[in-house]
């Protein structure tokens, strides 16, 4: 089960004025389950996005990125799970772009002013047909108080749909900012095999936008992992309909720069909090480096570790294993006899091994807790880093060896 985390209740979360959105089960991988979404943009509504950086990216990310582009405006998002659309070549592209006529001409807009993105299996070509039967009822049931529904629609292995809300006030107006995610596995930075939608009202100029949803994205879906595999569909929206009449600018942009990074980590969290067998929420905290580049290294040495996370699921303080993965971080200067290691209150290595303070049972006692805490003090700088990840468990493989049955 998730660790420490419940579904948000529907009232919980917010509408965002200009953004509506529907759902529909068109059967992609199986029966009776919400597996398309749409949501609908009102005109004037800015849109920015962050994309995995794996080179086998999916059909659907290329043709995003192309439409994101273009000066028309994006006036719809249509998101269908089940299938990624992704290692399928030219027949795939053609399937991104099928998907987004469709849409287009039920909207009344063009083709380019939609955004598509897929999550599911890789390889298998998409059932375009189904999602165009689909397509009509997700627009027809469209409305703003849907975020609940919209957040389970976009779910695959996700055992908990992911969505959260939060209001700032900027220039005495109340500002909404609503975002939901799915992700469980195949997660890691750059991003992972997340799906994310972030809405506000402010008024918002695009490229302020992306320097927004940018800086966010670094701060938390970029601080993730569960097991290193980056996807080939990644994508974090941003989106601004200007509802609101709060305009942000370049001068005050700082109260919307935070709640929106709140969100995305709350969400990011939540994607390593459900991620696939998990057991034991972890986060990492390297601190004293000299850059973030090296606190991140170090961090995610860790992070990956089949042996630290199989000790965590285990419960087992066999912690020499992360001073290993500090070791091979590749900090190539790194004197590993001035820093020091703890696990939440407890100091367990400094001076190049185990502190003399240390005892068995009190790391025994961290171990056993659902959320723990690794902290590693470099003590050769000021730059400090945060991660966070999860364990390895039994269930893990379990789900990812019988993922396309």
């Amino acid at each position: 089960m998730p660790v420490n985390l419940t579904t948000p209740a529907a009232a919980e979360l917010l509408p965002v004025a200009g953004v509506s959105l529907g759902t529909a089960e068109a059967g992609i991988k199986r029966p009776d389950r919400k597996d398309v979404l749409v949501m609908q943009l009102c005109a004037g509504a800015q849109v920015a996005g962050v994309f995995t950086t794996n080179r086998f990216c999916a059909a659907p990310v290329i043709v995003a990125r192309e439409h994101l582009a273009q000066p028309d405006g994006i006036r719809a998002l249509v998101v269908n799970t089940g299938n990624a659309n992704a290692g399928t070549g030219e027949q795939g592209m053609q399937d991104a772009r099928a998907t987004c006529a469709a849409l287009a001409g039920l909207l009344g807009c063009k083709p380019s002013q939609i955004l598509p993105f897929s999550t599911g299996v890789i390889m298998e070509p998409l059932p375009v047909a189904k999602i165009a039967v689909g397509l009509p009822r997700a627009v027809a049931n469209a409305v703003e108080d849907n975020w609940f529904d919209a957040a389970h629609a976009i779910m695959t292995t996700d055992i908990v749909a992911k969505a959260v809300s939060k209001q700032v006030q900027i220039d005495g107006k109340t500002v909404t900012v609503t975002g939901m995610s799915k992700g469980s596995g195949m997660i890691h930075p750059n991003m992972a095999t997340m799906l994310g939608y972030i809405a506000t009202d402010a008024v918002v100029a695009q490229p302020l936008l992306q320097q927004i949803v940018s800086e966010a994205a670094n701060r938390s879906f970029n601080c993730i992992t569960v097991d290193g595999d980056t996807s080939t569909n990644d994508a974090l929206m941003l989106i601004a309909t200007g509802k609101s009449g709060a305009v942000v600018d370049e001068a005050n942009s700082a109260a919307l720069q935070a709640v929106v990074t709140e969100v995305a980590t709350v969400l990011a969290q939540a994607i390593v909090r459900d991620g696939e067998g998990a057991t034991k929420f972890i986060t990492i905290k390297v601190e004293g480096g000299r850059d973030e580049a090296e606190c991140k290294k170090i961090g995610y040495a860790i992070a990956h570790s089949p042996l630290v996370k199989t000790a965590f699921f285990a419960s087992d303080p066999n912690l020499g294993r992360i001073l290993a993965a500090i070791g091979y971080a590749g900090v190539g200067d790194l004197d590993v006899d001035t820093l020091s290691l703890y696990l939440d209150d407890v100091l367990v290595a400094e001076s190049g091994g185990r502190a003399a303070s240390y005892r068995e049972e009190d790391g025994q006692r961290v171990m056993q807790q659902s959320d723990i805490t690794i902290r590693v003090v470099l003590n050769r700088g000021t730059v400090n880093a945060t991660l966070w990840t999860c364990d390895f468990s039994y269930d893990y493989v379990k789900i990812n060896a019988s993922y396309r049955s």
